[in-house]
C-alpha cells in the first residue's frame, strides 16, 4: 500500500522544480490552482526518465532495465525506496546535482502521483510508460550518423514529447467539461504540438548532443540536399547542410503553428492554461528564429534566447492571452522571417 503524501513531499516538489528547470517552475505555477500539482509532478517524472536515458555513465542494459523498473514503480508495482537506492548511486557527473537530488527523494514524488484521481494516474502512467520504453529503445541506437528519415524523427519526438501533450489533454480534459468537448482534435494537435517544441530542442542542441555521441536530424532531409551528418562538424557553413537545416525549421514552424491552433482551442477564459501554452510556443519561436539567424552556430549558448526576449514574450502573450486574433497576428509576425513549407505536404502533423 502505497504511503500518503505528507506535507514535507508537497514542499520537496515545489522546490525541486525550481532547480530541475526554469521553464516549467516559471509556466506551472500559471496554471489553474487543481492542476498545478499534477503538472508539476508529471514534469518531475518525465524528468526522472530523462535522467536515466541520458546518463552516459549507465550501459543499454542499465538504462533499459532502470527505466522500465521506473514505469512500474509509477504504475505501484515496484518500490520506490529500491529504485532510488538502485540509481542513485549510478549516476555520474552529467546528471546535474538538482537531479541527483531529484531520484534520491523519488519517494516523496511517487507518493504524489499516488494520490491522484483514477483519471490522472492512468495518464502518468501511460506516458511514463510510453515514454521509458521508447527512449531506451532510441538510446540503444543512438549514433552520429541520425536518424535514417524524417518519419524517425516524427517517432522519435512522440516518445519524448508527443506523449507530453497527450498525457497533458488527458488532465486538461479531466479538469474541464468546456475542453474536453474538443478532447478528439486537441489529442491530434497536442502531438504535433509536442513535436514542435521537441525539434526546437533538437535543433538548439545539435552540438551538445553530438559531444555526447548523440544526433537526432533525420538523414534523408541533409541526404536529399547533397550532405552526409557524418561529415558535420561544429561551425560549418556548408549551403548544403544549412538547406537541410531550413528545411527542418519550416516543418517545425508549421508544428508550432497546430501549438497556436490548440491553445486557441482552449477557453479564452482559461486564461493560465493558454498562458503555460503560449509561453512555450513564444519561446520555442524565438529559439527557432535565432537558429534562422546563426545557421553556422556551434554552440546551444550562440542561439538561447535572453532574458529580455522572454520577459517580453511573457508579457506580451498574457496581456492578449484570450484574444485569438493578436495572437494569430503576433505568431506571423513573429515567424515572418522563417523559412516557409507547404503545410498540406505534411502528413505527419496528425500522426498518433
Amino acid at each position: 500500500m502505497t504511503s500518503p503524501p505528507k506535507i514535507a513531499d508537497e514542499q520537496y516538489q515545489d522546490h525541486i522544480l525550481q532547480g530541475v528547470s526554469r521553464t516549467f517552475a516559471l509556466t506551472i505555477p500559471q496554471l489553474p490552482e487543481a492542476l498545478r500539482r499534477v503538472i508539476g509532478n508529471a514534469y518531475l517524472l518525465c524528468r526522472i526518465t530523462d535522467t536515466i536515458e541520458d546518463d552516459s555513465a549507465l550501459t543499454n542494459e542499465q538504462t533499459r532495465a532502470l527505466s522500465d523498473m521506473f514505469a512500474e514503480v509509477v504504475c505501484g508495482n515496484a518500490s520506490a525506496e529500491e529504485f532510488a537506492q538502485k540509481l542513485y548511486p549510478l549516476l555520474s557527473n552529467h546528471t546535474i546535482p538538482a537531479e541527483h537530488d531529484l531520484i534520491k527523494n523519488t519517494p516523496a514524488v511517487i507518493r504524489i502521483t499516488h494520490s491522484f484521481n483514477p483519471v490522472q494516474r492512468r495518464a502518468l502512467e501511460r506516458c511514463v510508460r510510453i515514454m521509458a520504453k521508447g527512449m531506451a529503445d532510441y538510446q540503444e541506437t543512438e549514433s552520429l550518423d541520425g536518424l535514417k528519415d524524417l518519419s524517425e524523427m516524427n517517432q522519435y519526438c512522440y516518445y519524448v514529447a508527443g506523449v507530453v501533450g497527450e498525457m497533458l489533454t488527458e488532465l486538461f480534459c479531466d479538469y474541464s467539461n468546456d475542453i474536453d468537448a474538443h478532447k478528439s482534435t486537441l489529442m491530434k494537435l497536442s502531438v504535433s504540438f509536442g513535436q514542435g517544441l521537441q525539434m526546437t530542442n533538437i535543433l538548439k542542441d545539435i552540438w551538445d548532443d553530438r559531444k555526447r555521441g548523440a544526433c537526432w536530424l533525420p538523414q534523408d532531409i541533409f541526404l536529399k540536399n547533397g550532405f552526409n551528418l557524418r561529415d558535420l562538424q561544429p561551425g560549418t557553413s556548408d549551403e548544403k547542410f544549412q538547406a537541410g537545416l531550413a528545411e527542418l525549421l519550416a516543418v517545425a514552424k508549421c508544428h508550432l503553428q497546430n501549438a497556436l491552433i490548440y491553445t486557441s482551442l482552449i477557453p479564452p477564459q482559461e486564461k493560465g492554461i493558454r498562458r503555460f501554452c503560449l509561453w512555450a510556443i513564444g519561446m520555442a519561436i524565438l529559439t527557432l528564429n535565432k537558429i534562422n539567424q546563426h545557421r553556422d552556430f556551434s554552440a546551444g549558448s550562440q542561439v538561447k534566447i535572453s532574458r529580455h526576449s522572454v520577459k517580453t514574450t511573457i508579457i506580451t502573450t498574457s496581456l492578449f492571452a484570450s484574444h485569438d486574433w493578436i495572437l494569430e497576428f503576433l505568431f506571423k509576425l513573429t515567424s515572418r522571417n522563417l523559412p516557409e513549407i507547404d503545410i498540406d505536404k505534411i502528413a505527419f502533423l496528425e500522426v498518433k
